[in-house]
């Protein structure tokens, strides 16, 4: 997989991602989770957590919450913020998300904002569903959402972005091949210091557009069954223009499954 560290963005991450209403999402994610299961979820992953601004935000919604995320730096913003509130019940592991293990099986697992995206080959893609799919309860619930080949064609192609917000700024270069589907973003990242002086970090990411068709068998392939497929929060059935899609599926664990096994 592309590993990206997000050592640069770390301490900027939440406050540029200001595009982001983390309390919608978890109230969706939520819902889903809710309205599809078959007996009540407690304990939840978050796969690819970042700074664990969604992993607390469905904390607060009354579940048990894991987080797992490859960046030491993401983890670590997560955890202060832990320590400022007073918040002892999260558990942090720092693993990548094609190779972590977990302590016992979870109920749901969530893995928001194209984190999957960021495995760059869809061998990968299937290695990280097939973990999940192990440490799912049978009938557990996975949702997750992806970048769709419009976001990648439309919005990130050739583009130049600035990102400004509360004394920080991201000059952000994109460059998308469409032949091998793969996007590079080259991130610059301007922190202002108290003397009015700006320090500058600078940080390379990929991303890779995946089709619906190859999510779907991937997911197939590894012994999901596919609930429902949106193109926004509210449920509208998924479309090529969409700039998201997200998946709900749900983990089958009986003997002809892919990857069913005997206890």
């Amino acid at each position: 997989m592309s590993i990206t560290q997000y050592s640069s963005l770390a301490k900027a991450y939440d406050t540029l991602n200001i595009g982001c209403d983390y309390d919608a999402l978890a109230d969706y994610l939520a819902k889903e989770i809710e309205e599809n299961e078959k007996s009540k979820t407690l304990l939840v992953l978050d796969l690819a957590c970042g700074t664990g601004k969604l992993t607390l935000k469905l904390r607060d919604r009354g579940y048990d919450m894991t987080g797992v995320d490859i960046s030491e730096d993401m983890l670590s913003v997560a955890r202060e913020e832990c320590f400022k509130r007073g918040i002892s019940d999260v558990l942090w592991l720092c693993q990548d998300m094609t190779d972590f293990e977990l302590y016992g099986t979870v109920d749901a697992c969530v893995c928001s904002l194209d984190s999957i995206n960021y495995l760059t080959k869809i061998s990968d893609v299937k290695k990280c569903f097939g973990l999940v799919y192990n440490y799912l309860i049978p009938d557990g619930v996975f949702v997750f959402d992806v970048n769709t080949p419009h976001r990648f064609k439309n919005v990130y192609g050739n583009n130049d972005y600035v990102l400004e917000n509360d004394g920080l700024l991201c000059a952000w270069q994109n460059e998308y091949n469409e032949k091998s589907k793969m996007c590079s973003f080259f991130l610059s990242v301007f922190t202002e210091n108290e003397d009015g002086t700006y320090t500058r970090q600078d940080e390379a990411q990929r991303e890779r557009c995946y089709s619906r068709r190859q999510i779907e068998k991937a997911l197939k392939d590894t012994g999901f069954e596919i609930l429902g497929v949106y193109g926004d929060l509210s449920h509208t059935p998924a479309t090529e223009e969409n700039e998201k899609w997200y998946f709900t599926v749900r983990c089958k664990k009986d003997e002809n499954s892919p990857n069913f096994r005997a206890n």
